[in-house]
């Protein structure tokens, strides 16, 4: 049996901005679903930095890295270089129940990057 990383969980104020742009849209499909359907999602995004501290290689390697069109491949490239840029050496994807999380990682430190929708095609990467 291995013992608990308690890695630090920390986000950029990207992320952060796409949990408010997820509000948003929520609340411009349904006002009255929305707080409900967004206090779910938040919920979500807090058991997943209690998985993420105690395992920060759960998720799945990042498959849009592997992009073949030029917008995939310039996408990957800048979630690279965020990654570079914040010393982290991994890039996942953790899946949520309707979003996907983009994370950097290393032994010790988890930063949550950006969430997409599970239809939206791409990240916000900024």
């Amino acid at each position: 049996m291995s013992i608990p990383v308690n890695a630090r969980v920390r986000a950029v104020p990207n992320f952060l901005a796409c949990l408010l742009a997820a509000r948003a849209f929520m609340e411009e499909q349904d006002t009255a679903s929305a707080p409900s359907r967004f206090k779910k999602l938040q919920a979500e995004v807090v058991k997943a930095r209690a998985l993420l501290s105690f395992a920060p290689a759960s998720g799945r390697p990042a498959r849009f890295l592997d992009a073949k069109s030029g917008w995939g491949q310039f996408q990957s490239e800048q979630a690279r270089q965020l990654a570079r840029a914040l010393g982290m050496p991994e890039l996942r994807e953790l899946v949520l129940a309707r979003h996907v999380v983009l994370y950097a990682h290393s032994k010790q430190d988890v930063v949550l990057l950006s969430m997409r929708h599970e239809r939206q095609l791409a990240y916000r990467l900024q």
